[in-house]
């Protein structure tokens, strides 16, 4: 597969049967240790961290909620939560903890 600047691809990001919907941003409310705010992520972010929650029994916002309080506690706080928490995701795939 040609590609510009790629000559050869030898992954295709596209495989078959790739899903755009994982890419749909979806908008949700949750809580975060007390405080309502709304969390807009893609699609697979939101699979990846029921997951997550699922094997930790417990609930998506009391996952982001103990993401929120490590990140300060530990670091101060973050600037961009939405992409601390893809960040986290994706470090949880690459280990082989879940399957996105």
């Amino acid at each position: 597969m040609e590609m510009g600047g790629c000559h050869k691809v030898k992954v295709d990001p596209f495989e078959k049967g790739f899903d755009m919907g994982l890419a749909r941003p979806l908008s949700r409310s949750v809580r975060l240790n007390g405080f309502s705010t709304c969390l807009r992520l893609e699609q697979i972010y939101w699979n990846i961290l029921a997951e997550i929650a699922r094997l930790n029994a417990c609930s998506v916002s009391a996952l982001l909620s103990y993401v929120d309080r490590e990140v300060h506690l530990r670091h101060g706080g973050v600037k961009n939560f939405s992409g601390l928490v893809r960040v986290v995701c994706v470090a949880h795939v690459l280990k082989g903890r879940i399957e996105a």
